[in-house]
This record gives structure tokens, sequence and C-alpha cells, in this order.
């Protein structure tokens, strides 16, 4: 079983591609890759952060559309784990609620995404697993959310 992982209780986010979007942009706002299916929620990253790939730390931000650019301030509901390329990759998320239907929105999402990133990976010649491994919740949500046995 994976450590128990301290979750900050919110992240200032930068927003790269807003909900709906289909361009996923690099922080320095080069295009990463156009995706052919609509990102099913906002995604931008954490102001002062830094993941092991060198990019500040994705992130995942539930609720309304927000404009590509905009900053705001959203509390910490969990975290998506995903490897790519063998490296971690894990996507903070974040918003106001976090309801089943948002979990299994996001598994599905996510289950796809790996498929299409093995792809994108495999063509760029990059080694090492892709793969969605999961959403982890800090212990303070589990009375909020009705996760499936």
């Amino acid at each position: 079983m994976a450590p128990v992982l301290d979750f900050p209780n919110e992240l200032e986010v930068r927003i790269d591609t807003p909900l709906g979007g289909h361009v996923k942009r690099r922080d320095d706002g080069r295009i990463e890759f156009v995706s052919p299916i609509a990102c099913p929620f906002n995604y931008g990253s954490a102001n002062n952060t830094q993941a092991p790939d060198g990019d500040r730390e994705d992130v995942i931000v539930l609720g309304e559309k927000l404009e590509r650019g905009a900053n705001v301030r959203v509390p910490v509901l969990g975290r998506v784990r995903f490897i790519d390329a063998g490296q971690q990759d894990h996507k903070w998320l974040c918003g106001d609620v976090l309801t089943q239907y948002e979990i299994n929105r996001i598994r599905r999402f996510f289950k796809l995404y790996s498929r299409a990133k093995r792809l994108l990976n495999a063509l760029s010649f990059a080694s090492g697993a892709t793969r969605f491994e999961g959403i982890e919740l800090p212990e303070t949500s589990l009375p909020h959310v009705a996760l499936p046995v």
C-alpha cells in the first residue's frame, strides 16, 4: 500500500486548458498536443511547485469553465495518480465538491487518456510505462464521498 500523502488544503492554479478545450500546453505556453477529445474539466498547473518532469505540478479544477490564463485559488479534494513514460505525473484534484459522478467521470477520462498518451509516447519514442493508477482522497474527504466497494 502507498504511504499516506499529506494533502495541501488549497492550491493557487493557473488554467492552461479550459473545460471543453482541446489544446494541452506546456508551462511556457507552447502546444504539447491537440486532443481529439474535449477536456472534461479545467486543467492547469499549481504555481510555485515543481513536478518530477521539471514542470509545475498538474491540477484538475472541477466546476464551471475558467478562462485560459486565469489564476484561481481552489481547495484540494484529492489526487489522480498517473505515470507518464515511466515518470510520476500525478495531478491534483481541486474544486468545491467531489461527487461519485465526478470520480467515475475522472476515472473514465484517465483510462482513455492513458491509452492516447501511450500512443503519443510511442510515436515520439518516449520509453517507460504510461498508466492511470487511480484516485487518492485525503482522509477528511472520505465521509463526504461514497466510494465504490
